[in-house]
């Protein structure tokens, strides 16, 4: 995972909870993003790290940075989620764990994700990784993400 730090992020596009797909070519020379790996919608500990940072989303847009969340669970559980937890942000359907895979976070064992959260600056490189070190966790919080935006 980590050696995608300094190197072009992979490209994806996905469906999104939101409507339509998501390019992450979307956003290049645009925005930065934040792209949150994630284990399972409503899950406990899912259910308080997308609410957090969806809820410093505008922290977020005031950084030119646009935060996606990722997963296994279908547009239709997504959309559901959100609006049970109040969500407003992206959450895209990875249903084949190609992206998961492309960004060294699927748990092929356990049939999901685990919880990871890349930062890709505006030229579409990888300048921070974060991994937790089990999916049950949850210990990179907003404002410690908005700090490393700063950085850049």
């Amino acid at each position: 995972m980590s050696n995608l730090v300094g190197q072009p992020a992979p490209e994806f596009t996905l469906p999104s909870s939101m409507g339509g797909e998501v390019s992450l070519a979307d956003f290049r020379g645009k925005q930065h993003v934040v792209l949150v790996f994630y284990p399972l919608d409503f899950s406990s500990v899912c259910s308080m790290q997308l609410p957090e940072y969806s809820g410093m989303r505008e922290a977020f847009e005031e950084l030119d940075t646009a935060v996606l969340g990722i997963n296994r669970d279908s547009v239709y559980t997504h959309k559901a989620w959100s609006a049970e937890y109040g969500i407003e942000i992206p959450l895209l359907a990875d249903m084949t764990f190609e992206v998961a895979r492309a960004y060294g976070v699927h748990l092929e064992d356990k049939g999901m994700s685990t919880r990871a959260v890349f930062l890709i600056d505006k030229q579409g490189v990888v300048r921070f990784a974060y991994q937790e070190s089990a999916p049950g966790q949850f210990t990179l919080h907003a404002e410690q993400l908005l700090e490393k935006i700063k950085e850049l």
